[in-house]
């Protein structure tokens, strides 16, 4: 494969820290990546991820899904050719029941990430 087909990316926690960047072949799926955040992500973080489903990679303002490949995620508006592509990588861990939900609802509200794209 040729080097100028490969894709550069970055994944941006929370926090503000970065995991890579490393080249990536557009065939890769977003599943696939998942993957090697969660192995490659930080073991003295507070809000890591306890399974792959917890993570949410998003690219452009959206939320990427698991069976697309890293080609169908791009937005090539304003990428540089050579340039690194920076995604956002969310904590998410799905709530399981009621009670979750309930002790979410009723626990205060503490100071959390939120992104704004410009």
């Amino acid at each position: 494969m040729a080097e100028e087909e490969l894709i550069e990316l970055k994944f941006r926690l929370s926090d503000g820290t970065d995991i890579g960047p490393k080249k990536y072949s557009p065939t890769t799926t977003v599943g696939a990546i998942k993957e090697l955040i969660f192995v490659q992500w930080p073991k003295d973080k507070e809000n890591a991820p306890r399974t792959i489903s917890d993570l949410k990679l998003i690219n452009a303002g959206k939320i990427l899904e698991n069976n697309r490949t890293l080609a169908e995620c791009r937005v090539p508006v304003g990428e540089l050719p050579g340039g690194v592509t920076t995604m956002h990588v969310v904590v998410h861990p799905p709530l399981s029941d009621k009670n979750g939900e309930k002790q979410l609802a009723d626990s205060p509200r503490k100071n959390r990430c939120s992104c704004s794209i410009l």
